[in-house]
């Protein structure tokens, strides 16, 4: 088995969508980490993440963190050690367009 320690994903989300950061590759596991998410603008923001096994539509049993408050330019670091399957998916939401996340830890092949 091979291990890639990474970026597994990153992204500067629009405001009050759903954004897909990160995707398990097939026959591929990852261990995330680190999630970072950080408010670039000068208002405080809110927050989600979701993790979703095998793609399923959102619900809230996926929920990691729900409208969580981040102040004005600060940032968040996760320390979780998530485990994924292949086609488990972390989608973000953010409140306004200011809000990026970053996803680090390591995929199995």
């Amino acid at each position: 088995m091979a291990t890639a320690y990474k970026v597994l994903g990153q992204s500067a989300l629009s405001a009050t969508t759903n954004t897909d950061v990160y995707t398990v590759p097939a026959a591929t596991s990852s261990i995330i980490s680190t999630i970072v998410v950080c408010n670039r603008s000068a208002a405080a923001v809110t927050y989600r993440i979701a993790v979703r096994p095998d793609a399923a539509a959102i619900a809230n049993q996926h929920y990691v963190a729900y409208d969580v408050t981040l102040a004005a330019n600060d940032s968040v670091n996760l320390t979780l050690g998530i485990t994924l399957d292949a086609a488990d998916v972390v989608t973000a939401y953010a409140s306004t367009a200011d809000l990026s996340v970053s996803i680090f830890g390591s995929e199995i092949s």
